[in-house]
């Protein structure tokens, strides 16, 4: 890794507490707030809907080849379209590190004023989110995380771990009472850090409940393919479980498959992410899917709403400090047939 460089730029130092001071109205992690709230603490002003000083935010995630990831980009342009003051500059998205490397240089090089960026690999696109910070131009980093606090302003994401810890809990408290429970996992990939913080804390979460034994996991890649596959194995090994938690809402749709292809009804499944068939299937309750653990795409919406309070120089509404966070974990809530009305519109295709 080359030596730091010194934080400057056009802007003057980026860390500086007149460069950083901003404010947002988050969207799906935060309550909001109404558009005449009082300002934060001291005079600054609060982020709203009223337009304000011009922002070009650029945005950049990886190839949208997942339900969940077409959601993130959807939500980031309806979010930007919201907003007479913002201009979005978006890429074309990609899997192929080098090649998203160079798409957000592209966007430094036209010197944008903040940039929202999703990378497909955190570990692999840190040092392009060093170089826009020493070029003094925030970065929002959604999700994915990047190696170093030095490459983002703020991080913005879901709870990987807390997805497994409520999926836990929910099912934990279904089968509190049911004498030498059996639940059953179907993970997502392996190899990817959250995948592995996801079963971190559904295994926490059933230590709660000593009646309950997780008898298998099986790892699938999250599509629909692959969780029909691997959900078709998990059932042809273990004839007899109370519950299954599958990791994504998309190889669920291939898991359902494979439980009416085997004919069973004997269990009851949580899912997660929070996709549109998920929500349909809970509430119509004639199957075992009975609940989702969310891991919301509108937080690409709040990373358009922190971006454009950056650019702005604007404080956050209900909050004393005079800077936005450096983190934002969304809650991964648990919706089911009581209260799935209410995320309806939130879901995904």
């Amino acid at each position: 890794m080359p030596e730091p460089m010194p934080f400057t730029s056009r802007r003057g130092l980026l860390f500086s507490a007149a460069a950083v001071s901003a404010g947002v109205l988050v969207t799906g992690c935060t309550s909001n707030e109404p558009s005449d709230a009082k300002p934060a603490a001291s005079d600054q002003p609060a982020a709203d809907d009223k337009s304000g000083k011009p922002v070009t935010i650029g945005f950049a995630g990886p190839q949208a080849d997942h339900g969940w990831l077409n959601a993130i980009n959807d939500q980031a342009k309806k979010r930007a379209e919201k907003y007479s003051d913002v201009t979005m500059e978006t890429t074309e998205g990609s899997n192929d590190t080098a090649q998203q490397i160079g798409q957000i240089e592209t966007l430094i090089n036209k010197k944008v004023d903040v940039l929202v960026v999703l990378p497909a690999d955190g570990k692999a696109l840190t040092q392009v989110g060093l170089k826009a910070m020493r070029a003094g131009i925030p970065v929002v980093n959604l999700d994915r995380i990047f190696n170093t606090p030095q490459a983002y302003r703020c991080w913005i994401g879901g709870d990987n771990y807390g997805m497994g810890l409520n999926a836990g809990h929910y099912i934990g408290e279904k089968l509190k009472d049911t004498p030498n429970a059996r639940v059953v996992e179907l993970a997502g990939l392996d190899n990817l850090e959250l995948t592995k913080q996801r079963t971190q804390g559904f295994d926490d979460a059933l230590k709660n409940y000593p009646n309950i034994k997780k008898v298998a996991r099986q790892a699938a890649e999250f599509t629909v393919e692959s969780g029909q596959a691997k959900m078709a194995q998990l059932l042809q090994a273990q004839s007899k479980f109370d519950a299954l938690w599958n990791h994504d809402d998309d190889q669920g749709v291939g898991a359902l498959r494979a439980v009416e292809q085997a004919g069973r009804d004997d269990f009851l499944m949580v899912g997660g992410a929070g996709a549109l068939s998920a929500f349909e299937a809970i509430k119509a309750d004639n199957g075992v899917l009975k609940a989702t653990v969310l891991y919301p795409p509108s937080m690409a919406a709040s990373a358009i709403d922190l971006a454009r309070a950056l650019g702005q120089g604007k404080g956050v509404g209900g909050l004393a400090e005079f800077e936005i966070p450096t983190s934002l974990t969304c809650y991964s809530a648990v919706v089911d047939k009581e209260n799935v009305d209410q995320y309806m519109s939130t879901g995904f295709k």
